[in-house]
């Protein structure tokens, strides 16, 4: 190699350690302690979003809560309250720019202070586009876009009030990368994706960092409360399997740590997994070859239409011997876990 070679690639690698140096700099300055500070986590009842409030009230952070059902929040209101933390729950349909208008006054009335949201209430829809309706997609919207645009609208003023403030959007690497068979998630995700990368562009200058995460498969127990058409069973059983596996998919536990660790650094992006960065670079470089990919698997692999149609079933309702209990026990074990069953 030539010394003109040589002084090149050592300029080059000075550069990209001057760049990482910086960026580790200007992390840390963003960085912020959680304790005493609130954080309100919608579809925190079960799940991520519970599992993820834990996390949050172990860095000392007040946690408020929402979802709609009641009994599921009076138990991780509990749960959370039996680990020592100051946890509010709140009753609230995300989906009601009113309900959250109120959610966020009675947030601030209970804690005087609002400094982290996290829009995590999500609905995962498994089945062939054959058998989706306009409703699913305008359901996969309302909750996975307009959700977090309502609770965005009511909590900024508050944020702003105080000088800053973090929002984090549970996306997914759905909204990265289309996959077959999920169609109105990955659409209302494609949607908070850009919605989210948009708004931290123009939040900066109020203090407020905006964190887009995009997870793989997590083992949350999510799978026992999908919906599924079609040939129900079937798409039950490689959904869940595939959510069991440990290579392809990763503890709810491991997942709210890189959320949280994101949030208190005000990072832009989290995308958790390493299966799930592989698909968005690939994708990225390769989007062509990737959807064609894609395709295949959808002819070959994925289930046909069928089955019992455009009805819904939910996974707890479409356990087959196609997915034996050994095969889905590490997301049986999580759904016990966070409140899912």
């Amino acid at each position: 190699m030539n010394s003109g070679w040589k002084k090149a690639l050592a300029g080059a690698a000075i550069a990209a350690g001057a760049t990482a140096a910086a960026r580790a700099f200007a992390r840390n300055r963003r960085m912020i302690h959680l304790d005493g500070r609130v954080a309100l986590i919608t579809g925190g009842s079960r799940g991520l979003g519970l599992v993820t409030a834990r996390e949050f009230a172990a860095h000392g952070a007040r946690v408020a809560l929402c979802a709609r059902d009641a009994d599921e929040l009076e138990r991780a209101r509990a749960d959370l309250a039996s680990r020592g933390a100051d946890v509010a729950a709140f009753a609230c349909d995300v989906t009601d720019p009113a309900q959250v208008d109120a959610l966020v006054a009675d947030v601030l009335g209970r804690f005087g202070r609002l400094d982290v949201l996290v829009n995590n209430a999500g609905i995962i829809q498994v089945g062939p586009f054959e058998e989706t309706t306009l409703e699913d997609f305008e359901e996969a919207m309302l909750t996975h876009f307009w959700a977090p645009y309502y609770a965005i609208a009511a909590a900024l003023p508050a944020m702003r009030a105080r000088g800053g403030g973090r929002i984090v959007n549970i996306a997914s690497v759905g909204g990265k990368v289309a996959a077959p068979h999920l169609l109105p998630y990955s659409a209302s995700k494609f949607a908070l994706v850009g919605f989210s990368e948009g708004l931290r562009a123009e939040l900066l200058k109020d203090g407020i960092y905006v964190t887009t995460v995009a997870p793989g498969l997590m083992r949350t127990g999510s799978p026992a409360r999908a919906t599924f058409k079609g040939q129900n069973e079937k798409e039950f059983a490689w959904f869940a399997i595939a959510d069991s596996l440990p290579g392809l998919s990763v503890s709810a536990e491991k997942a709210a740590r890189r959320i949280v660790d994101a949030a208190r650094h005000g990072d832009a992006e989290a995308i958790i997994s390493l299966p799930a960065e592989i698909m968005a670079r690939a994708n990225g470089l390769f989007p062509g070859l990737f959807a064609d990919v894609m395709g295949v698997l959808n002819q070959f692999v994925f289930p046909a239409p069928g089955g019992i149609g455009r009805a819904k079933r939910e996974g707890r309702d479409s356990r087959s011997p196609l997915a034996p209990a050994w095969a889905t026990v590490l997301t049986d074990r999580a759904a016990a876990r966070n409140n899912e069953l």
